[in-house]
């Protein structure tokens, strides 16, 4: 069963039938068996910002990442991540410094893997550019065509 928790954990009466109509007034988050669930929908945000995934890459790449474990944990239990305050310096998102959203975290995977994909596409049309540009000089020369002059 998922149960619809507000913003630290309880839940209102009437939370999930608003949601189901829309009309929330703040974030929602639904834990399930497949895990945490937030809604992100015009009707739950404000105005949607564009941003570079580019620059949003760049800050990825300066973020420190590290292993680590929490004081509760066992010892043998590892975790692999930056650190609040790092991510909050490198994105500024989020409600502080000492916590990062599983939202923000897949958001920022996401706009990376687009920028990605979009260097990636860049990178594939130049090869093909470069490959016909060798293609046409690795031509034979017609017999009509004009000789290179000597160098």
């Amino acid at each position: 069963m998922v149960r619809p928790v507000g913003l630290w954990g309880r839940r209102p009466p009437d939370r999930l039938s608003r949601a189901r109509a829309g009309h929330l007034s703040r974030a929602q988050a639904s834990a399930g068996p497949a895990g945490l669930a937030s809604a992100a929908t015009p009707d739950t945000t404000g105005p949607a910002d564009a941003l570079n995934g580019y620059e949003v890459l760049d800050e990825v790449l300066r973020l420190p990442v590290s292993t680590w474990r929490y004081h509760w944990d066992p010892p043998h239990v590892r975790h692999l991540g930056p650190m609040a305050q790092d991510w909050h310096a490198a994105f500024g998102l989020g409600a502080n410094n000492v916590t990062i959203s599983a939202t923000d975290t897949n958001g920022v995977a996401l706009v990376c893997i687009q920028a990605l994909h979009r260097h990636i596409d860049d990178l594939r049309t130049q090869i093909t550019a470069l490959q016909d540009q060798i293609a046409r000089l690795e031509e034979p020369s017609r017999p009509d065509a004009p000789m290179p002059p000597a160098r």
